[in-house]
């Protein structure tokens, strides 16, 4: 059995995920195969400034019509090639009842309540959604819409829209099987028919959910079965009769976790990290599960992920050794950059130049940075 190092697995990640910015076509960017997560806060944006050896501009996602927008892993708005989609749909099938109960957080008591099965929950308010979204709608819109066409046991009262609508995380995640995609780059979040978009399919597709197990673990790995389970945003037992095959067990610094089977000669010699990038919060990178093993250090790690309004990465030569968070007002973005040790000089200017591409790709020329 393989026994490789934490370093040895953080420098097969860097590469995997394009971090040595070797791929120059968005399209081409092998992460996109498994999704590039985005937010409010220009996520997907700045993961791709991260990667690209040309600089970015606000326009490279939004414009990019090989690409959609959809609330996919997790119920998390994801960018994904549109050739990928039907298959994609396919992958978010659960697997039975136990896999639609994880994915959309309810409790036992509400699916007694609703009196369904967690299945036919998810189908039914996807169905909604399919008569509902016919053009671009608000969020909010298609949520007071699909909340009359749903029984009252399907929507819970919401503190911050004071309103009883349609629950969060299963509107979410019924959204792609009802046909509806996101409009790139609209406050406040906007639905819009999918183009050809197909027909519904309540049928479990096996093969294309051990494919996206597969893919957390090349980008992730080597990772648990809980940890891709995790990524999918369903327990562990439910990817048990989904695991793929074509893994290998390896040890990592004494732990069994598992990697594709023909990524093991990458994860035997992995290219050696070098450079500074500035990763934003919910980059690719940050989202592995075994957050042990990105950083190891207690005090450290509730610095990168805190449980709100986490910051984004400061990646130094394979580790993370540093946050940094940015405030605009006006036309000027500023930067602050907070190191955990004293940097090298030559390191602090690598990051100051990758603030200077992260203000572009936002659309900002005039930025500051910081030390803190």
């Amino acid at each position: 059995m393989l026994d490789v190092s934490r370093e040895q697995a953080l420098a097969y990640r860097i590469a995997e995920q394009g971090l040595h910015r070797s791929v120059a076509d968005p399209y081409a960017l092998p992460l996109l195969d498994l999704g590039l997560q985005d937010s409010m806060r220009d996520t997907a944006l700045l993961s791709l400034a991260a990667r690209m050896p040309d600089p970015v501009t606000p326009e490279s996602l939004v414009d990019d019509q090989r690409l959609a927008l959809v609330w996919s892993h997790r119920g998390a708005p994801h960018f994904h090639r549109r050739t990928d989609l039907p298959e994609l749909v396919t992958a978010l099938v659960p697997a039975g009842d136990p896999d639609a109960l994880a994915r959309i957080l309810w409790q036992k008591k509400d699916i007694q309540a609703a009196g369904v099965s967690p299945v036919d929950v998810l189908f039914t308010t996807a169905r909604a959604i399919r008569k509902v979204v016919t053009k671009p709608m608000t969020k909010g819109a298609v949520s007071t819409e699909i909340t009359k066409l749903l029984p009252p046991a399907f929507s819970r009262w919401c503190r911050g829209c004071n309103a009883t609508h349609v629950h969060e995380q299963l509107m979410r995640l019924a959204s792609l099987h009802g046909g509806a995609r996101l409009e790139p780059g609209q406050t406040p979040a906007t639905l819009a028919p999918l183009e050809n978009r197909g027909r519904l399919s309540t049928r479990p597709v096996p093969a294309a959910v051990s494919r996206v197990l597969e893919q957390y673990l090349r980008f992730n790995g080597p990772a648990t079965p809980g940890d891709a389970a995790g990524f999918a945003g369903t327990a562990k037992t439910c990817v048990q009769e989904t695991w793929p095959s074509a893994v290998t067990e390896v040890k990592m610094d004494g732990r069994r976790a598992f990697l594709p089977t023909d990524r093991l000669a990458a994860l035997e010699n992995p290219p050696s990290p070098a450079g500074v990038r500035l990763l934003p919060p919910l980059d690719p990178y940050t989202q592995g599960r075994d957050k042990t093993v990105l950083v190891p250090d207690k005090a450290r790690a509730k610095e990168v992920w805190k449980i709100l309004g986490s910051p984004g990465a400061l990646l130094v030569g394979g580790e993370i050794l540093g946050v940094w968070r940015t405030k605009a007002s006006g036309k000027r973005l500023t930067f602050t950059l907070s190191e955990f040790d004293p940097l090298r000089r030559a390191d602090r200017q690598a990051a100051e130049d990758e603030a200077a591409r992260a203000a572009s790709a936002r659309g900002y020329q005039d930025f500051s940075v910081t030390w803190a």
